[in-house]
């Protein structure tokens, strides 16, 4: 008798092998690379980094304490397990977004038309460079390729894959524009040369690349915006889980948990907009980006592109260069703009503040940097990143200002990959 065959296939359903073999498949599948990264609630990337970067360095604030997963995040030191739930849906989804966006990359040369491929790559590699930067900023090492026992490399190596990536796509941009077919089905919001040079400049500063960070910032066209859409079926996560609420957290308070010299300043017009001063008792404290299920969110703001290039000027000791681009932060007076209506704003308004007139010293105008970056980039998942890169006091020392350096690996990839360093202490 002849066996019989228990390869049992679903006919809803592509193999990666045919999805991937066409220009229309490709596009699904980078559409799927935004739709994991930004919706699913507490299960997003999005959500989890805003979460991870603010309760690690009292930006955010437990309302809570039942939300265990997120209220150990806040208590850091050993309370952050590598069976943490935070810790481990950023990890796993983020290393899925960058799993695929490699699919999408190795394959994307079966999109016959140029201007087609070209728009593929790009939304690839940005997708690929937002998981591998996120990723980044929570652990030490981490893989970049997709094979058993993949290998760790350091988080600069990381970085400087995602930037190389991300140049590869310019160059590719530059040379042929995207096609109308690409931009009829690709989800709507993103512009791509802006968010290309936009991410080159934020993780080339991470990585220590100074001159490349100044270059980018300076390329990205600070009237145009890219942002993540929403709608009441793709909600935005963060006001679905957390600022739509009182249940999971919300900012620690209107000065968003800066004390002393770091408290903004008298007059600062972008406090307000993240923060409610007198909040009714069902209301959280936390605006901004996080209003409404469909408000969208930006893939960055126009002051982070100034402020990048403030830092990189100041680390090469080029002050004067450094202020000018920090007072164009301090100074601005811009209105928040709006996506469509003014209920869905895209950046915070200017600070509307003076120009610097601190002391003309490399620590003194990194420190007025790094206390703009706090409010200028609310909420927005850096804090941790920024909290490490600017020497604060660490988790551990007097005065600590976060709670943890990097997170534990996540058990899963412990138990599944022989090449998973050891855990950072704290």
């Amino acid at each position: 008798m002849s066996g019989c065959d228990k390869e049992y296939l679903n006919p809803s359903t592509a193999s990666d092998v045919q999805v991937l073999t066409n220009a229309d498949g490709l596009i699904a599948v980078c559409n799927g690379l935004q739709s994991r990264f930004t919706t699913g609630g507490a299960l997003s990337p999005l959500y989890n980094t805003v979460a991870a970067g603010g309760l690690t360095t009292r930006e955010l604030l437990i309302i809570n304490q039942g939300n265990i997963e997120e209220f150990n995040v806040s208590l850091g030191a050993g309370n952050v397990t590598n069976i943490n739930g935070v810790v481990r849906n950023l990890w796993t989804q983020c290393q899925l977004v960058r799993a695929n966006a490699d699919l999408v990359l190795a394959n994307a040369n079966n999109a016959a038309d140029p201007g087609t491929r070209s728009g593929i790559v790009a939304y690839a590699s940005i997708f690929r460079a937002l998981a591998i930067g996120t990723l980044a900023q929570y652990f030490e090492q981490l893989p970049i390729t997709t094979e058993a026992n993949a290998p760790f490399v350091s988080r600069t190596v990381a970085l400087q894959s995602a930037v190389t990536q991300l140049e590869a796509a310019a160059t590719q941009l530059a040379q042929t524009p995207v096609s109308a077919d690409f931009t009829n089905k690709i989800i709507g919001g993103i512009n791509l040369p802006n968010t290309v040079q936009a991410l080159i400049a934020r993780y080339s500063l991470f990585a220590g690349d100074y001159d490349k960070a100044i270059a980018a910032a300076g390329r990205v066209d600070l009237t145009s915006r890219s942002v993540f859409n929403f709608d009441e079926l793709a909600r935005n996560p963060l006001f679905e889980v957390a600022f739509g609420n009182r249940n999971v957290f919300e900012p620690f308070d209107v000065n968003l948990g800066l004390t002393g010299a770091l408290a903004p300043e008298a007059g600062d017009r972008r406090i307000p907009f993240y923060t409610r001063a007198n909040p009714t008792a069902t209301q959280n404290r936390g605006t901004g980006f996080y209003t409404a299920s469909a408000a969208p969110i930006p893939v960055y703001v126009p002051g982070e592109m100034l402020l990048i290039r403030a830092e990189a000027y100041a680390r090469k000791n080029d002050l004067a260069n450094a202020v000018t681009e920090l007072n164009r932060v301090r100074t601005s007076t811009a209105a928040a703009t709006t996506a469509g209506s003014a209920a869905f704003p895209t950046a915070p308004p200017g600070a509307n503040l003076g120009p610097y007139a601190g002391p003309i010293t490399q620590e003194a105008i990194l420190f007025d940097i790094y206390r703009n970056r706090q409010v200028e980039l609310a909420f927005q998942g850096f804090r941790l990143e920024d909290n490490r890169r600017f020497g604060r006091p660490g988790a551990g020392t007097p005065g600590a200002e976060r709670n943890r350096n990097f997170f534990p690996y996540p058990r899963s990839e412990r138990e599944n990959n022989t090449a998973t360093p050891p855990d950072p202490v704290i």
